[in-house]
């Protein structure tokens, strides 16, 4: 900083020290009452969970780390012909925890769909304005649908009975001694249930029917009995399944024999044990050509062999060997409709197989796109986070679905009956599988509480979705014609707007159960997906907010984090202070609204100001009491004089002519560049949420300056902030947030001058015209 800036920066920190002593002076003759820290940029001790050797303060495990894990060997059969599902498992469940348990608790989630269920029954809203025909008919037409579990026994390693309660869609074990840290317990159930029908309004996952052909195709979760978490956080997380929170589960091993009719094509989660005996040569023969292609699918079983087989209806069965290590969820789908292809993806040093299933009314848009999505999810999310480390990702294709599992996906997408689809089908089908791939990551290895916080995972997959979205419009620009431009639905700034500037009683904080929330897509998907997006672009920048994204997937993979964990990660791994952000997008339903409330112009004077006169006679001081100042006098203002308009600050001040003359050598003063105009800014903020103050300032002869102030400026003054600029130009316009970048809800105050906005009727005369 050269002197003339030093001197005028002393000046104006001389003036903001005068007018603090002057407001605490008109303080004292009215006192407000005391209050409590009240600042946004507070730290969220109270909002937080006390580290403990369990969870750091750094959002690391501690080292007293622990989960639990549950082993399931399971023989399922599938009855096409009834549509109903049948299974015995067993489970050995393993108590790492330092409890002992005095029951377990195992999750029956079909129960939801049971004819007793009090799903339906919670919800106090009235007549729709319109409701689809599948809703419309089951809720108020249909008889009840009786989909629960049908439980035929529960029994102990030994074969004897052991006792179960029921509790809607959770069932108690009541073990008959507690399972006491560090053993293990081995039970099985028997059950079986009715495959709804998913199309209609019913559920996560069921089948479709195909009137034309008769088949069906399956695409089954839930569908066993699975054990409950238990941690340090919630002890047993045996919340109620509504329908809305989705899953907490524990990591384990399963095998799983899965008996289907001969002639369908399955695939599931796991590793493949008996490929030979239920594949044909055929399918074999094209199965190592898949594992070698690398920039395009090998088709396994063609459409022209699914249509044949669509006619077949085999009375003969075929039972589908699997192995899963280290996953927190089984999923399968089967139908003799299928299509099905392969390509291999490199990540890091081995290769996994993209898959896609498919019934031929998904093509031709599933067999162009579908595997395409698949591979460029797994490198976009592997490069932020982990190498992918399964074998596989399968995307499946089923008519209004879009639902995840370890290695498993169903989602929607299907073009007309003459094969022809709109750009809307198509992103939503590639967007879709870029989503539900992702959930792989998020939360199928970083296994966060879906039943509690469903941002967790629906928020970090949506951001991480925008991110594949826009490579994959890189990478396949003829996907994407004509502009190269992938329209994402979520993720930028400007999408969430009309959410967070909505009915403020219609709005919950991120930070809410997903059974409590007014809007779930806009607030589990879009708010936190799109605050993600501004901390990376705007608030960290892309190399502090990559590197602790990274820490925090790689610290998480395989365990259970919880919302601290993700929040401290963050700050531990960027030095970015950030609680004032997770309070005001997470905690609370505030939108970002600042603006430019008035611009005042100054020139340099050795004039006392009015307001200084007051000061000075208020505490009996003179000039001469005073060191020699430097006085900026407001253009609007009776201070002002003409003559000061058009010199430079030396001309019209002889304190700061004597000050350069005694305190800068000739050389240093041929350096300087006196600014000749003087502005005071005053920007407000009605908006709750603070945010980097970003500014294009515009100047006179057409040149731009934009600077961005931190957040931080708004850390004593969360109504308004005044900053001085000082230029050798003048100063002709002002904008706020120019490349909107901060989600502000009203730009109609982000401009100075204020730019008159046109009404829709004077809009609606210029198209007119223009026709």
């Amino acid at each position: 900083m050269n002197k003339i800036k030093y001197y005028f920066a002393s000046i104006l920190f001389l003036f903001g020290a005068m007018a603090i002593a002057q407001e605490e002076e008109e303080v004292k003759e009215g006192r407000d009452p005391g209050h409590y820290n009240q600042s946004r940029f507070k730290q969220l001790y109270e909002e937080f969970a006390t580290p403990n050797t369990y969870r750091s303060a750094s959002g690391a495990p501690g080292p007293d780390y622990y989960q639990q894990r549950a082993d399931y060997d399971m023989n399922i059969e599938l009855d096409d012909k009834n549509s109903k599902i049948y299974g015995e498992e067993t489970i050995t469940y393993f108590n790492n925890s330092p409890d002992n348990l005095e029951f377990l608790w195992v999750q029956l989630d079909q129960n939801v769909r049971a004819k007793d269920s009090k799903s339906p029954l919670r919800d106090g809203n009235g007549v729709n304005f319109a409701y689809t025909t599948g809703n419309f008919a089951n809720t108020y037409v249909s008889e009840p649908f009786d989909g629960g579990f049908n439980i035929e026994y529960v029994k102990d390693a030994n074969g004897r009975p052991l006792s179960y309660t029921i509790n809607q869609t959770m069932m108690r074990l009541n073990i008959p001694q507690p399972l006491k840290s560090g053993e293990q317990i081995s039970f099985s159930i028997k059950w079986w249930y009715n495959i709804n029908d998913h199309v209609n309004g019913r559920g996560r996952s069921g089948y479709e029917y195909f009137p034309k052909d008769g088949n069906r195709a399956y695409v089954i979760a839930q569908f066993f009995p699975r054990m409950a978490v238990y941690s340090d956080v919630e002890g047993w997380q045996n919340h109620q399944f509504w329908g809305s929170g989705e899953f907490a589960l524990p990591f384990g091993n399963y095998n799983v024999n899965i008996t289907v009719p001969a002639d369908h094509v399955l695939d599931a989660t796991g590793v493949l044990q008996n490929r030979k005996e239920v594949f044909s040569k055929d399918m074999m023969k094209r199965y190592e050509m898949a594992k070698k292609s690398y920039d395009k699918p090998v088709v396994i079983v063609t459409q022209e062999e699914a249509e044949a087989a669509e006619k077949g209806f085999s009375e003969k069965k075929k039972t589908w060997k699997f192995k899963a290590t280290n996953v927190r969820d089984y999923g399968f789908a089967t139908s003799r409709k299928f299509v099905w292809d392969m390509q291999a993806v490199k990540i890091g040093s081995k290769d996994v197989m993209a898959v896609s299933l498919y019934p031929k009314e998904g093509n031709p848009l599933w067999e162009e796109q579908s595997t395409k999505a698949v591979a460029q999810t797994l490198k976009t999310y592997s490069k932020h986070t982990f190498d992918y480390p399964y074998h596989k990702a399968i995307s499946v294709h089923a008519k209004n679905q879009g639902m995840e599992y370890p290695m498993i996906c169903w989602n929607y997408g299907r073009p007309n009956e003459d094969g022809t689809y709109s750009d809307r089908t198509k992103y939503g089908m590639i967007s879709v599988i870029i989503h539900e791939v992702g959930h792989n990551f998020f939360p199928m290895i970083v296994n966060s509480d879906e039943r509690q916080w469903g941002w967790m995972d629906e928020g970090l997959d949506t951001f991480m979705q925008y991110l594949a979205e826009q490579e994959f419009g890189k990478n396949y620009p003829e996907v994407i014609a004509p502009n190269g431009n992938y329209p994402s639905r979520r993720g930028e700034p400007s999408k969430i707007v009309p959410y967070m500037s909505g009915d403020q009683s219609h709005i919950s904080p991120i930070m809410s159960n997903p059974e409590n929330v007014y809007q779930l897509g806009p607030n589990a998907y879009g708010k936190p997906a799109t605050a993600l997006n501004i901390l990376r672009e705007t608030v960290m920048g892309k190399e502090l907010f990559d590197h602790a994204f990274k820490t925090y997937a790689q610290r998480w993979k395989f365990k259970h984090p919880t919302p601290e964990d993700f929040f401290r990660t963050l700050e531990d791994a960027s030095a970015v202070d950030l609680d004032w952000y997770w309070r005001g997008w997470f905690y609370t339903t505030d939108y970002v609204d600042i603006g430019v409330k008035g611009v005042k112009k100054y020139f340099v004077s050795d004039k006392p100001t009015k307001e200084m006169e007051k000061y000075m006679a208020d505490r009996n001081l003179t000039e001469a009491d005073l060191p020699p100042l430097v006085y900026l006098a407001e253009e609007d203002s009776e201070d002002f004089s003409p003559e000061l308009k058009g010199k430079s600050p030396t001309e019209t001040s002889q304190n700061l002519k004597e000050f350069m003359m005694d305190n800068m050598t000739e050389a240093e003063r041929a350096q300087v560049v006196e600014p000749k105009y003087f502005y005071e800014v005053t920007f407000d903020k009605p908006g709750g949420i603070p945010m980097p103050l970003i500014v294009e300032y515009t100047y006179a002869d057409g040149t731009k300056e934009n600077v961005t102030y931190p957040a931080e400026i708004w850390r004593k003054n969360d109504a308004e902030v005044k900053r001085v600029i000082s230029s050798e130009k003048e100063l002709v316009g002002i904008i706020v947030d120019p490349k909107l970048e901060t989600a502000d809800i009203d730009t109609a105050n982000n401009s100075w001058p204020i730019k008159e906005e046109k009404s829709d009727f004077d809009k609606f005369k210029e198209n007119i015209k223009g026709k």
